[in-house]
């Protein structure tokens, strides 16, 4: 399975949380969907039909209106490209989403990483020549987000409030 989606768990909640994520996503309107643990603890990665974008958007909604279904799902986070984790990879992926971000348009690269060698500003330095914008760390309009996971790599270009957030 190619994710493009992540969801996090507490630790040890991983099987609830996959059940959950997959009744949510449904509940969410959201066709096909496939959950996996993953070898992380507190990590699952989805594969949902259409745009992860558009899918974690309707989680959100659903937050809001039900949270009573987030028992045990925290963050569902989109991934709009799913590469090996490898620099020349995170680029090529990245230059097919950096047109997304407006000319006049700033932006921030956020990484998160989980079981891998490669350093937050190693990432940043290989991506950041890629977007010829001005940067915005507090307030940008859209976000790079890197997301590690052993030896792969998600990647998205979305608006800061595009990660649905359990409270």
């Amino acid at each position: 399975m190619q994710p493009n989606m992540l969801v996090t768990t507490g630790r040890g909640e991983e099987f609830a949380g996959k059940l959950e994520a997959a009744e949510v996503l449904k509940e969410a309107g959201i066709g096909e969907v496939e959950v996996e643990e993953t070898p992380i603890k507190g990590l699952l990665a989805a594969r949902v039909e259409g745009d992860p974008v558009e899918a974690v958007r309707r989680v959100k909604k659903l937050m809001e209106e039900r949270p009573e279904l987030f028992q045990y799902t925290k963050r569902y986070i989109p991934l709009e490209r799913t590469v090996r984790t490898d620099l020349e990879e995170m680029k090529a992926a990245l230059r097919e989403l950096v047109h997304k971000i407006g000319e006049d348009e700033t932006f921030r690269i956020t990484v998160e990483k989980r079981h891998t060698q490669l350093h937050t500003r190693e990432i940043i330095d290989a991506l950041a020549g890629i977007v010829d914008r001005k940067v915005s760390l507090k307030s940008p309009d859209k976000v790079v987000l890197v997301e590690v996971f052993g030896a792969l790599t998600g990647i998205s270009v979305i608006k800061p409030d595009d990660i649905a957030s359990a409270k």
